[in-house]
């Protein structure tokens, strides 16, 4: 093995690690801003908050199971870099080629990896949304109408 190789390898190991910890990363931002918005959402059942829930659960689902693929293609490429007989070239990141073989981002966003994070987030907004709906609906629509009851100024007997 050349030095070349070497530090070719160390490169893509390099590129695989910091893609996973940019998918670490976007899980934390995930619970964290989504607990954090849930609670504001959830203490008024403010439907601007819970709606809002939406885009950032869906966003970084989305992003989680970018990184994941993309970390998926550039182990693909250096597990073809490493084999015997290998005719990838030295430095070269072309991906291109491994496409086909790693499942799409749609895919991937359904995978266990993914799922087991992200469901529950998306579970614990739509509990929000619907419990933000129903509090609305009850406060439009009472299910008994209240009763006045006028007060008489008779004295005991």
């Amino acid at each position: 093995m050349t030095e070349d190789q070497r530090k070719y390898f160390e490169l893509l190991q390099a590129i695989v690690s910091r893609l996973a910890g940019n998918s670490f990363s976007i899980k934390g931002w995930a619970v964290g801003l989504v607990a954090i918005l849930g609670g504001f959402a959830a203490k008024d059942a403010d439907p601007r908050f819970v709606f809002g829930l939406w885009l950032p659960a869906l966003c970084f689902w989305g992003l989680d199971a970018y990184y994941l693929r993309q970390e998926r293609l550039f182990r693909a490429l250096y597990n073809a870099a490493t084999a015997p007989g290998s005719t990838v070239t030295v430095y070269s990141m072309n991906i291109a080629p491994y496409e086909a073989k790693v499942p799409g981002v749609f895919k991937v966003a359904f995978s266990r990896t993914i799922l087991w994070l992200h469901m529950p987030i998306l579970i614990f907004v739509l509990t929000l949304t619907l419990y933000s709906v129903y509090k609305i609906a009850a406060v439009q629509h009472p299910s008994a109408p209240t009763v006045s009851r006028s007060v008489k100024n008779t004295p005991p007997s």
